[in-house]
């Protein structure tokens, strides 16, 4: 069984969390629940109300319909009960029982889900991202993975491409990314180093700090909201338009298995139709947030760095196809079908395009 890799203040904070919920519960731990119980679930995220938590929002409201009341998820905001990395340490011990997490925050836990995470795949737009997505949180390999955490791989977050937003000189080509230090996660991390950045990863809620001190000149997230809700807009002075290096399809939910399980038949699949409705709305939720995002950027004076297709394709050439090869063979040693995974993600893109 692989060994939970977390703080001692982690393992504190999560063992209060554990106090601190366990009497909000309807059920005694362990037991099942019956449709006459009331059943509270508690969920982590990190920040506050975003387009990212349009989702479980939808979640929360879709489940509490559907069993009248006696089924409630209480959304906790900004790291309240457990920091972001450790979310799927929290899912493990049942500190609480869903919560969001990025498979970037922590690659060595679930290298297969990192897959989602390849720089420059070809799945264009939020329905073939929740159609690919979706598919690969319900192949046996990522199922498994995320089951010797204790959970159950929920769905992704469909965040929309990322982008980058940064303070300094722009970097208008291929020369301008030369040495730059910036906040890239996972295949995007690993694409900007072989575009000669120096990345690194910084939990979505410390980022600004990391810009605003120099740590970090430009930092990558969904584009617009997620630069919007972490205030990057208010210390940068420029972003790109049109790079778009990926996103992250490991950034989604997962709700720990035996709480899951513990639900009356009903509940279980309210909460597996909720997924449809959920997906409309984050989608929906980034969709507003350009809206009101862009005008802003364009008033705040920042410059938008757009690159030709050119240079895009450079960058493809260089951050793209290699990385994912690369992924494939360390993966594969770590036991787990590479080549295959990754396959399945390609002939899941081609799939959705012709729908």
């Amino acid at each position: 069984m692989k060994r939970i890799r977390t703080s001692v203040f982690g393992i504190a904070c999560i063992a209060a969390a554990v106090l601190a919920i366990a009497p909000l519960s309807g059920t005694v731990f362990g037991a099942s629940a019956l449709a006459a119980d009331k059943v509270q679930w508690n969920h982590s995220v990190w920040g506050g109300p975003r387009a990212v938590t349009r989702g479980i929002e939808h979640i929360a409201e879709q489940v509490d319909k559907a069993s009248g009341g006696n089924f409630t998820i209480r959304v906790h905001y900004g790291d309240a009960i457990s920091p972001a990395k450790e979310n799927l340490d929290g899912i493990k011990l049942g500190a609480f029982e869903s919560a969001h997490f990025c498979a970037s925050y922590h690659p060595g836990k679930n290298p297969a889900m990192n897959g989602l995470d390849l720089p420059f795949l070809p799945i264009d737009g939020f329905d073939a991202m929740e159609s690919v997505f979706d598919a690969y949180y319900n192949h046996p390999v990522v199922v498994a993975e995320m089951g010797r955490w204790g959970a159950i791989p929920y769905m992704s977050n469909i965040l929309p491409q990322y982008e980058f937003m940064g303070v300094g000189t722009p970097p208008k080509d291929l020369e301008g990314w030369k040495n730059k230090r910036v906040r890239a996660l996972g295949g995007i991390g690993e694409a900007m180093r072989r575009l000669g950045s120096v990345p690194t990863t910084v939990p979505a809620p410390e980022v600004y700090t990391a810009l605003e001190r120099g740590m970090v000149e430009a930092a990558s997230f969904p584009f617009t909201y997620s630069h919007v809700a972490f205030k990057l807009n208010e210390i940068s002075s420029w972003y790109t338009g049109n790079m778009a290096p990926g996103t992250l399809g490991g950034c989604g939910m997962v709700v720990n298995k035996a709480a899951f399980e513990r639900l009356p038949p009903e509940w279980q699949k309210a909460l597996m139709d909720a997924k449809a409705g959920a997906y409309d709305a984050l989608a929906n939720g980034s969709i507003e947030a350009d809206k009101a995002n862009l005008p802003l950027f364009k008033k705040q004076g920042l410059i938008e760095v757009r690159y030709t297709e050119e240079q895009l394709e450079r960058f493809r050439e260089i951050g793209g196809r290699p990385v994912w090869d690369a992924w494939v063979k360390e993966t594969e040693a770590k036991g787990l079908p590479g080549q295959e995974l990754l396959d399945f993600i390609l002939a899941e893109t081609r799939k959705a395009k012709k729908s």
